[in-house]
């Protein structure tokens, strides 16, 4: 019983990149940078999607809910990080472990979710544009967001509350640099077969299944733009989707390589580099890849600079 309430007592030890020192001073610079430019870029593009009528349509609707949920996402894992990396002290408390846990699982799942949704939404700006108005109805997407966050939440209350049920018998260090199911199920020292196969399942679920439905819309939508005769509505065909696409592909292919591909058969500093990617990179990316290969964002960004100007 000592041994199992010792974490929540002292807390735990985030080791991070701490095994590699020469390191920690270069990613702090780089994480800070990334962190503003992230807030920056996508508070700027939930700003720009509220003020400007004519980006008020569905896609945009889903683009400032990716863009708030990255905001959060990126914000309950590097502020901690930025405090381990800059002192000597790598610990944080039971309670910030927790909410880091429960907070960064919820937005993750929910990302997944809400990515599916989008390419929902490309498939029928697509290949049933005249039903578009009437399918991608106000009142519809408010549902298919609010789904996203209602099994993102559902999904961390479970996964999250199983992984903190297993006893750690005073083991405090994590080694990784935010707490994270897999890296905590690790931490246990009882058996976590149920764990493993409860957190493959969720995986199996949040990552499996919305990434077949993408995939099933863009081979519908490449179908259609190849039966487009006109070369210009293929390219404006390509460019509406094209940003989303380059989104998932980041997105899915560095969270799966995490959380689908066997433990042991990756190395501990692979694992912590992929988090880094998809935790950090690619918030900060989201905007950056929907700004420049969208006309509409970039003409309400001139609008709205000018006008501030």
């Amino acid at each position: 019983m000592q041994w199992t309430n010792d974490s929540r007592l002292l807390g735990f030890i985030l080791v991070g990149f701490s095994d590699q020192p020469q390191l920690e001073l270069i990613l702090f610079g780089v994480i800070l940078f990334l962190y503003f430019m992230t807030l920056l870029g996508n508070s700027t593009i939930i700003l720009v999607s509220l003020l400007d009528s004519k980006l008020h349509n569905p896609m945009y609707f889903f683009l400032s809910h990716l863009s708030f949920l990255d905001l959060c996402f990126t914000s309950s894992i590097v502020p901690q990080l930025l405090v381990n990396l800059g002192s000597s002290d790598k610990s944080i408390t039971y309670g910030g472990c927790v909410v880091q846990l429960y907070v960064s699982l919820a937005l993750g799942s929910t990302e997944c979710v809400l990515l599916a949704v989008m390419s929902y939404d490309r498939y029928v700006a697509v290949c049933r544009p005249l039903h578009y108005a009437f399918v991608m109805h106000p009142q519809v997407c408010s549902i298919l967001a609010s789904m996203a966050w209602l099994s993102g939440v559902t999904t961390t209350l479970i996964q999250s509350t199983l992984t903190l049920q297993l006893p750690f018998c005073g083991n405090r260090k994590v080694d990784h640099f935010f707490c994270e199911v897999p890296v905590l199920i690790k931490l246990a020292c009882v058996d976590t077969t149920f764990n493993q196969a409860e957190l493959f399942v969720a995986s199996v679920l949040f990552l499996v299944v919305p990434l077949s439905l993408i995939l099933m819309s863009y081979g519908n939508i490449a179908q259609a733009v190849l039966k487009i005769k006109s070369a210009i509505g293929r390219r404006k065909a390509f460019r509406t989707c094209s940003s989303h696409v380059m989104v998932v592909i980041i997105f899915y292919g560095t969270i799966t390589f995490m959380y689908l591909q066997p433990a042991k058969s990756r190395s501990k500093d692979q694992g912590k580099f992929v988090s880094f990617f998809y935790t950090v990179v690619t918030p900060m990316l989201n905007p950056l890849i929907y700004t420049l290969r969208n006309k509409e964002v970039k003409a309400a960004l001139k609008k709205f600079m000018g006008k501030t100007l």
